[in-house]
């Protein structure tokens, strides 16, 4: 099997740590390139993966013929350029999220993946975890009876970093774009629904940046609830409340880095199964899929038309708040 060969946009410090090693153990995959500047940021991508090209622009990555796929880990406010030259240039583009800032900029990611007849995808590394393929699969089978309340929590204290993207307006930072796409995306994913209404949106901001958010929601036939912040002590979680039982997720986000991986299922009151996944790694999962979906054209496990529809409830809750 022919590896897909992986560039990288950028030495982040999440490629570096995360995305970076998972290309490199992930089956099919070969990390081939990485654009920076810095001999610094390089030297740690060498030391997993000694022979890495190093190129010394983005342009320069782009213009490489060997290189299949593009990672691009760069702040918020670049994504959509980057990610339409790199589907320009002819490369597969896996991009983290969010990959635009408002829905139609999912619109244009769209029209150019289908004109140049590419994948496109956002990094939304969770659905590549089996503990949400389990979670999903549950809900629709009725382990939980009717779906009444789904309840999500993301929250992390990052105030003494004040120089970081996500605490800076100009870079397209804040607590929804960076955690909320994973809880609206999850409650999305699980029960496929989308949002009638926001009924609630509590933004509170520094520096013009949101760094809490308590979000309430109408689905179809549920009610939404959420608090995501960075400047709470560190806690991830989503249940899914039904008459007939409750569904948790109490690491659902960042699986195995902040905690096991574990689902629990709880029904009659006095039965209780749950499920744990210690040794999974998603972001390996997610890039593997990647390669399959290239190789096979299997179905992406997150399209960008699912990508997009986060970012339209993101829009309304935007909206939302803008008006209290």
């Amino acid at each position: 099997m022919t590896p897909i060969r992986w560039g990288i946009l950028g030495a982040a410090e999440f490629a570096r740590r995360f995305m970076g090693p998972a290309i490199h153990a992930a089956k099919g995959a070969e990390l081939y390139a990485l654009a920076t500047s810095s001999p610094a940021k390089a030297a740690h991508f060498v030391d997993f993966a000694p022979n890495v090209i190093v190129h010394d622009s983005y342009d320069a990555l782009l213009a490489d013929p060997a290189v299949d796929a593009v990672y691009i880990p760069l702040p918020n406010h670049l994504h959509v350029d980057w990610s339409l030259k790199a589907l320009a240039a002819g490369k597969h583009v896996l991009c983290e999220k969010p990959m635009g800032l408002a829905a139609a900029d999912y619109d244009r990611l769209i029209a150019a993946r289908d004109a140049a007849g590419l994948l496109a995808a956002e990094a939304f590394m969770i659905v590549h975890h089996p503990q949400f393929a389990r979670a999903r699969a549950l809900y629709a089978q009725g382990a939980i009876g009717k779906l009444v309340h789904v309840d999500a929590t993301f929250t992390y204290n990052n105030a003494d970093d004040v120089t970081n993207i996500r605490n800076r307006p100009e870079t397209a930072g804040g607590a929804l774009r960076d955690i909320g796409v994973y809880t609206f995306g999850a409650a999305r994913f699980v029960t496929g629904q989308e949002p009638d209404a926001i009924t609630h949106a509590d933004l509170r901001l520094e520096n013009d940046v949101d760094v809490f958010a308590q979000v309430a929601a109408r689905f179809p036939d549920f009610s939404y609830s959420a608090i995501v912040s960075m400047r709470m002590h560190p806690r991830q979680q989503i249940t899914f409340h039904g008459d007939k039982g409750i569904l948790r997720l109490t690491c659902p986000f960042n699986a195995n880095v902040c905690d096991m991986a574990q689902l629990t299922l709880e029904t009659d009151g006095t039965s209780t199964i749950s499920e744990r996944w210690p040794g999974v790694n998603q972001y390996i999962l997610q890039v593997e899929n990647f390669g399959r979906t290239l190789r096979s054209a299997a179905p992406y496990p997150c399209a960008l038309e699912f990508s997009r529809g986060t970012q339209a409830m993101m829009d309304m809750v935007f909206a939302a708040g803008a008006r209290r």
